[in-house]
């Protein structure tokens, strides 16, 4: 096969494989979950052949792959993949399999739609990530909102409508503008190329020209469809309703994933994009980003429900993906893709355990548990070092993304203060007291519930789904480089289209 088909085949894959699985008969369930698996780890396989065969010294595009889709608009289904891109492939791909093996005992009605879903879902996550095309990429951003709302609102709690319609409210509402930015930028790239274009790379040159004002306001309608889906405070609500409500493969794949979309976006369009608007607004996100790191972090210490808990703290983590971002260091840009991956890693396996929990006892709650250490002593085991990972412990991946960022923060020359710095390094502090404050409750102490006491501890399928995620969070924690190289040219690349302008900002 051409590698220039691979990423076409990654998104036929799932796409082709889901609605085979709608032929099956909804009775034969472990077919069902078998097929599904197999389609999931079959697109896992390939997203390894793109990365063994990925040159990571050349920061531009590779494995593209385009065709004329709308000749009348000059819309092209146009697709490749650079090193930002890639390792959040990985990550999608990585993630699908081990969500559909973790859902086996806890999906137990409408099996087939369930897999459906789940691999349609991976369809849009991957478009967006491989999308060069900017109507492409709309299409595949709101098209993922689909599978996600039915998630939710079909496999979710007691209140799972009312919080898979305001996931899709708040999300449907920020794409619009951008559809609007969208068609905004072709048209005035139409004037100086005399053709009208949604082509990615044909934008990178117009977008830096556009007249000062109207690039400030497609930024911000860019920006504001991206800061939702992060979300950046004060645009976080829907997300802790989301999570506790959608089942624990779907808040594994909305925090590791779906949240990472909105990031992505930052990165690749409004940066490169919108340079000069990007500067002028950076300091003013960053100040966001660290209310949000801080702001999380507060919240997350007062929750008594054990998911609530780990979504506030999605929403301090991505504080530092953003800070890292507008920092334009490379070291923070750096530091915030594979804080991305980090996140996508820690919290969704903070996910997958309390999902664990929650099917034994039904319940959440923080205040029901206590002194399960002996009880049940591979989950503690596992739950610990997860926490550690996601605080940030040295020898760990977070660690790696964290101090990074914050490395990169105190060197941005856009931002010029290390005030930054400070105040972010204090979610860190932050995040060691709600983690570990509630593992302490959670794990030791008295056991004051005694239906406690028939707990049993993780089975070998739990135990099978989380070594793959521990394994990387050491492997990054201990030797970054095999992933920091990977996407080294690209943030240097994302740098040097800002870098004009930021150069005369400075000056």
């Amino acid at each position: 096969m051409e590698q220039s088909n691979l990423i076409t085949l990654l998104l036929l894959i799932p796409f082709i494989g889901s609605f085979i699985l709608l032929l099956l008969d909804k009775e034969k369930e472990n077919l069902i979950r078998y097929g599904g698996l197999a389609v999931s780890v079959l697109t896992f396989i390939i997203s390894l052949i793109i990365f063994f065969n990925f040159d990571s010294q050349n920061p531009d595009f590779q494995f593209k792959h385009k065709f004329a889709w709308i000749d009348n608009l000059n819309i092209f289904y146009s697709v490749g993949i650079d090193g930002l891109s890639l390792l959040l492939v990985l990550l999608t791909t990585f993630l699908t399999p081990l969500t559909l093996i973790s859902s086996w005992s806890g999906i137990k009605t409408r099996v087939k739609e369930f897999t459906f879903f789940m691999l349609i879902l991976e369809v849009g996550m991957l478009g967006v990530f491989v999308s060069l095309d900017l109507f492409l990429f709309y299409i595949f951003w709101e098209a993922m909102l689909i599978p996600m709302y039915f998630i939710i609102g079909i496999w979710g709690g007691k209140e799972r409508i009312y919080a898979s319609i305001k996931f899709f409210i708040y999300t449907m509402f920020g794409s619009l503008l951008m559809l609007v930015a969208i068609i905004w930028l072709a048209v005035y790239a139409s004037s100086s190329l005399n053709h009208f274009t949604t082509d990615l790379i044909e934008l990178y040159s117009v977008g830096p020209e556009v007249e000062r004002t109207i690039q400030d306001w497609m930024f911000l309608a860019f920006a504001f469809s991206f800061a939702i889906k992060v979300p950046l405070f004060p645009l976080h609500t829907w997300l802790p309703d989301a999570h506790v409500q959608a089942p624990t493969a779907g808040s594994v794949i909305l925090a590791g994933v779906l949240l990472k979309m909105g990031t992505y976006g930052l990165l690749r369009f409004c940066l490169p994009l919108f340079p000069q608007a990007s500067i002028t607004f950076a300091p003013y996100i960053c100040v966001l980003a660290i209310i949000g790191i801080i702001y999380g972090s507060l919240v997350a210490m007062v929750q008594k429900d054990m998911k609530k808990l780990v979504a506030y703290s999605s929403v301090a983590h991505l504080g530092f993906v953003v800070l890292g971002i507008f920092a334009m260091t490379q070291e923070a840009i750096q530091g915030a893709v594979i804080q991305m991956v980090n996140h996508g890693l820690s919290t969704g396996a903070l996910f997958l355990l309390v999902g664990v929990l929650y099917e034994r006892t039904h319940t959440r709650e923080i205040s029901e548990y206590g002194g399960i250490a002996k009880i049940v002593p591979v989950y503690s085991f596992m739950l610990l070092f997860v926490s550690l990972s996601s605080i940030g412990l040295p020898g760990l991946n977070g660690f790696v993304g964290e101090f990074l960022i914050l490395l990169g923060t105190f060197k941005s020359p856009v931002l010029g203060s290390w005030w930054f710095t400070v105040f972010a390094a204090s979610g860190v502090i932050f995040a060691a007291v709600y983690l570990l404050w509630m593992y302490q409750r959670v794990v030791f102490g008295e056991v004051k519930n005694q239906k406690l006491n028939t707990l049993t501890d993780m089975n070998l399928r739990e135990i099978l789904v989380m070594i793959p995620i521990f394994i990387f969070i050491i492997w990054i924690g201990i030797y970054p480089s095999t992933f920091l190289n990977v996407s080294e040219k690209s943030t240097a690349k994302v740098i040097e289209q800002v870098l004009p302008s930021l150069t005369v900002t400075i000056k």
